[in-house]
């Protein structure tokens, strides 16, 4: 099937691991024009910035690198996000704060970026990597949990606002997936006890059976930036194998 992709200019943040990396590939091997960004250097695209967009004007930083590099940006995905085993109690305000900055305004600074051009060009395709705990809220990830939500309000906000200047914005909300955040070394498994009996727990949650494959997300992601998604905009995608009312 043709997306529509081919040539397109494609930002992922949040891409030198999991989901964000599965999306970056796939949009190359889509034919787009792939750029990468994260915390770390060495990522996989056309171009690759470091950044970390907890900081505020790093967006910006970003942005313009991009639009001085290939002049555009037709395509973003924001994918920054983490999330460690928390009690509601047990947060202080710079629990908060700090989940705000990488949750929700990691994304809103780059959305608010990339807008401008977009404006100008009149075309444009944003999607946000959400959460099932952003649908229903998990006692163990309290305060991720409210700034997914967070991110899905703001998603719908673009979408609306942004509309009729031929800019889609999307949001994906995916169940427990198997990248580095839930299997790796003090990843969210190991935090709740051991890992092999969490990880059963977790799948057993799911129609399915089983976590999700970052190539799973990605491949929800990247059909909603596409042209085949081109009456699609304000939506909010479940991802998630299925998952019943208790997330983890």
């Amino acid at each position: 099937m043709d997306l529509g992709l081919t040539g397109k200019v494609c930002l992922v943040t949040g891409s030198t691991a999991g989901i964000g990396r599965a999306t970056a590939e796939l949009l190359r091997s889509d034919g787009a024009t792939v750029v990468t960004s994260g915390r770390r250097a060495g990522g996989i695209g056309d171009l690759h910035v470091p950044v970390d967009l907890t900081q505020r004007g790093e967006g910006e930083r970003l942005a313009a690198a991009v639009e001085q590099r290939f002049g555009r940006i037709d395509c973003l995905v924001n994918a920054v996000g983490g999330a460690a085993i928390r009690k509601l109690e047990d947060l202080t305000e710079d629990d908060w704060h700090s989940s705000f900055e990488l949750n929700l305004m990691s994304a809103i600074r780059t959305t608010q970026a990339v807008l401008p051009g977009m404006r100008r060009r009149r075309s444009g395709s944003i999607v946000n990597v959400s959460s099932t705990s952003a649908k229903r809220p998990s006692t163990t990830l309290p305060e991720y949990s409210v700034m997914k939500a967070g991110l899905l309000s703001y998603s719908r906000l673009v979408a609306d606002v942004h509309a009729a200047e031929g800019i889609r914005c999307n949001a994906v909300t995916p169940g427990p997936t198997a990248t580095d955040a839930w299997l790796g070394e003090g990843g969210l498994a190991v935090q709740q006890g051991d890992r092999d009996e969490v990880l059963a727990r977790v799948a057993a949650g799911r129609p399915l059976g089983r976590l999700a494959e970052p190539h799973e997300i990605a491949a929800v992601i990247v059909f909603l930036l596409s042209e085949r998604a081109s009456y699609v905009t304000g939506a909010a995608w479940s991802a998630d194998g299925g998952t019943v009312p208790v997330i983890i």
